[in-house]
């Protein structure tokens, strides 16, 4: 339930993740690309009037994961009239029938959870039938950890699927890797082996289709861990509870999969 006085506390918790994502990243070995990472602000069950109070600190990026939500959210008369610059982006696992509903949402930046050929296909051809003028950014999916709770395409299908989408899905801009990874990594023992293979997968990406490093993101990392993933390299973090407080979780919207914390 939303209270006037959680504004303040989203505006506080912005400056401390703001200012942990600029100290991590000043701590990134030099030969990694030096992009100033993006913090997308996850707001899933949170109201309307987070997502605006947050807006009015500066944040931009927020990211969803369900459609239904994300385009309840980003069709709300208020975050449309407050909210010009607002930037959604879906991180969550995307089911064939509720494609053309994710294409419909207003403002939608980057679709982060492309994980198969039939998938990016069947978002290529809404979206072009939508007649945007621009491209829809996407990230591939890639299951880091091979748990089979976990959506995402296996690493050795990642190549592949970067040179389907951009050579057959013209409506489709390929900017990225997304990983979940696996939970409760112990750091003692050394770096999160999920964000090393990512790195890994970029690099075959990259040497395999001519593409520079600089030119293909990382999206990894979140609340417990997006500094850790930021000094390794990512270049979009995904923070909700850290941000917005602990959720309160009702069942997921008819026909959508549970998704992952953030």
């Amino acid at each position: 339930m939303w209270k006037a006085g959680m504004a303040q506390d989203i505006g506080k918790a912005l400056i401390s993740v703001r200012e942990k994502v600029q100290h991590a990243a000043a701590r990134r070995a030099k030969s990694l690309p030096a992009v100033q990472p993006r913090l997308v602000a996850v707001s899933k069950t949170k109201p309307a009037e987070m997502v605006m109070e947050a807006y009015n600190h500066g944040q931009r990026y927020f990211g969803e994961n369900y459609v239904q939500e994300l385009l309840e959210k980003a069709s709300n008369a208020n975050i449309i009239s407050s909210c010009p610059e607002i930037k959604w982006h879906f991180i969550g696992h995307l089911q064939k029938h509720n494609i053309n509903k994710l294409v419909a949402v207003p403002n939608l930046h980057i679709l982060e959870t492309i994980d198969s050929v039939k998938l990016a296909d069947k978002v290529n051809a809404s979206w072009q039938k939508k007649g945007s003028i621009e491209k829809l950014k996407v990230m591939v999916q890639v299951n880091t950890s091979s748990e089979e709770s976990k959506h995402g395409l296996s690493k050795s299908d990642t190549v592949d699927l970067v040179k389907h989408i951009r050579e057959k899905c013209p409506g489709l801009e390929f900017v990225g890797l997304m990983t979940i990874g696996s939970f409760g990594h112990d750091l003692a023992q050394g770096p999160n082996p999920d964000f090393q293979l990512l790195l890994k997968q970029r690099e075959e990406v990259c040497e395999k289709l001519g593409l520079p490093i600089d030119a293909v993101e990382l999206s990894m990392g979140m609340s417990s861990d997006f500094e850790h993933a930021i000094e390794v390299g990512s270049t979009n973090v995904r923070v909700g509870s850290t941000i917005f407080g602990d959720r309160v979780y009702s069942k997921p919207a008819k026909g959508e999969a549970s998704a992952a914390s953030t």
